[in-house]
């Protein structure tokens, strides 16, 4: 666990809430795989990074990609997805919204 992991984006706050998403469960970044930086939504790295977004490998799911804003742990994605929506660490309540844009955070089978 990281202590002040960065991460990038607009107006993020310190639990990693952003100017897109900032509602008490938006409290979860993604790392992207094109430059193994975390942000909040993808509509940050968007407007943040200077090339286009590249999904969390597959092949990588085990590695730590995934960033709890509230006590800064970082876990794969399986954890995520099996979590019911909440930190395996600290049991903070995630947006399940995100679910939507999971192809965007991770990749998939299609």
């Amino acid at each position: 666990m990281s202590e002040r992991t960065p991460v990038r984006g607009v107006d993020v706050d310190p639990d990693t809430r952003c100017a897109h998403y900032h509602t008490d469960r938006d409290v979860v970044a993604f790392k992207f795989a094109c430059c193994e930086t975390y942000y909040p939504c993808f509509r940050c790295h968007e407007e943040v990074a200077d090339h286009e977004a590249v999904p969390w490998p597959r092949a990588r799911f085990d590695e730590s990609s995934v960033l709890c804003g509230v006590c800064r742990s970082e876990f794969g994605v399986p954890e995520y997805l099996e979590g019911d929506y909440r930190c395996p660490s600290c049991d903070a309540a995630f947006n399940p919204g995100c679910e939507a844009h999971a192809d965007l955070y991770f990749e998939t089978d299609d």
